[in-house]
């Protein structure tokens, strides 16, 4: 019997539930998933808190790696005993197996291992957006990366750095510091969690000869968003990704205009792989980022999937660097 991670009311991690899950066979289009490693992300947490409401009761995840495994009819996309992963939707990763629009799922390499593509392929997508559709880098420019050692935080520093961007990273630690340092960027601040921010603007200005930065790249929401304009420079962006200390102010564009005619943006993975297409290319772009150093699959922990609870009680205190996974 197939077994799923399942919660039928928001709440803390102990809402979430191991459950058995009939798997009917594949439909027309879809194909059988076995999976060997699941990616655990925040927006699963958003899910299961409440913070992104959605119908319940409900599964989690949308990122996983496994073999496919059965077919559905006129599925051409992929074959059986394919590795491959995917990183959306319908939610419902958490599990030891499901089935998949055939069209969303993506070839894993040779030389890529399971485990490292269910680590990957949901922050390398999201990396992969940050620096191509939000920003084209810019050899010498300069740019603030907050939760710098986190999963998506890390590859974000490594591809930056190694086009010839300037990365100041904000971590919660100094041991986070020292793996942003090693990791390409020019500087990290410690910011302990919790602290205010409100020194972070000036020792910004102070290591950019008082311009500011091109781009902020904020992940945490609510407690950096103020920090993170006052760090701009004229013109700069302020690309707000993720929400991990609550929601963001609401924002007048006047005062954006004012405060230097920034601009703000609010990207998403889910419109950057829109298209079957889209998807496959970007993916492809990511694996090879990978084999070339540019990003790595820093994987903090493994758990068993029956354990999810305790993954996102990890992920919660914000005391990891990469990637956490879970394993059927």
């Amino acid at each position: 019997m197939n077994h799923r991670i399942s919660f039928d009311a928001p709440g803390g991690p102990d809402v979430l539930q191991w459950v058995e899950a009939a798997l009917p066979e594949p439909g027309p289009g879809e194909a059988r998933i076995r999976h060997t490693g699941i990616g655990v992300n925040y927006i699963d947490v958003y899910h299961r808190s409440g913070a992104y409401p959605v119908p319940l009761p409900a599964g989690l995840g949308f990122e996983a790696a496994g073999v496919v495994e059965a077919l559905g009819s006129g599925v051409s996309a992929v074959a059986l005993g394919q590795r491959v992963a995917y990183v959306d939707g319908p939610r419902g990763a958490y599990a030891e197996a499901r089935n998949l629009p055939a069209d969303r799922l993506v070839p894993v390499p040779d030389t890529v291992s399971d485990e490292d593509a269910a680590a990957v392929i949901f922050k390398g997508l999201t990396a992969h957006m940050l620096v191509t559709r939000v920003w084209t880098p810019e050899p010498g420019a300069s740019v603030l990366v907050h939760a710098a050692a986190g999963g998506v935080g890390l590859m974000l520093v490594r591809w930056l750095s190694a086009q010839g961007v300037r990365v100041i990273g904000v971590v919660s630690t100094p041991e986070k510091a020292s793996a942003v340092r090693a990791a390409g960027a020019e500087t990290a601040l410690v910011v302990p969690r919790g602290g205010a921010c409100d020194d972070l603007p000036a020792q910004v200005k102070a290591l950019t000869n008082g311009r500011g930065v091109r781009v902020a790249y904020d992940s945490v929401g609510k407690d950096t968003f103020e920090a993170s304009l006052a760090s701009l420079a004229p013109f700069g962006l302020l690309a707000s990704f993720g929400r991990a200390s609550g929601a963001l102010p609401m924002v007048d564009p006047a005062g954006l205009g004012s405060r230097g005619s920034l601009a703000l943006q609010r990207p998403s993975i889910f419109h950057h792989i829109a298209d079957p297409t889209d998807l496959r290319q970007a993916a492809g772009e990511v694996f090879e980022a990978l084999a070339q150093g540019k990003i790595r699959a820093q994987i903090h922990a493994r758990f068993p999937l029956k354990e999810a609870a305790e993954a996102h009680r990890l992920l919660e205190s914000r005391a990891t660097q990469g990637a956490l996974l879970l394993i059927p």
